[in-house]
């Protein structure tokens, strides 16, 4: 398992014991991809996990960029829509787990892109 794999791992099982429950893992469409897919009630949760090794270059939740917000979301619409979901009805957030090797190893940010 490589870094990336392990943590998103880690941030599946962080998210879990918060009560979240996982519903996909590395969903990829054509759009983009998205690292976990989480249901917290009737709420639709989409995570981009960042590992990074230290917090130069902002750390990890810096590298979640304007472009990389777009793309998730038109992910998380792919996804709504194959499940026959309206992206306009559904409640969803959209958060940001970042985990780094240097304090603070791991932040959890809800709603991250204001949605």
């Amino acid at each position: 398992m490589n870094k990336g794999q392990a943590a998103e791992q880690q941030a599946a099982n962080y998210l879990s014991k918060q009560g979240l429950h996982l519903v996909e893992q590395n969903y990829h469409c054509r759009r983009g991809e998205i690292d976990l897919i989480c249901k917290q009630g009737d709420t639709w949760v989409f995570v981009e996990v960042k590992y990074r090794k230290s917090l130069s270059h902002g750390g990890a939740a810096a590298a979640v960029d304007q472009h990389k917000m777009h793309r998730i979301l038109l992910s998380a619409q792919h996804y709504l829509q194959q499940k026959n979901l309206n992206q306009f009805d559904t409640a969803m957030r959209f958060d940001v787990v970042a985990i780094q090797e240097q304090a603070p190893y791991l932040e959890w940010f809800q709603n991250a892109f204001g949605e």
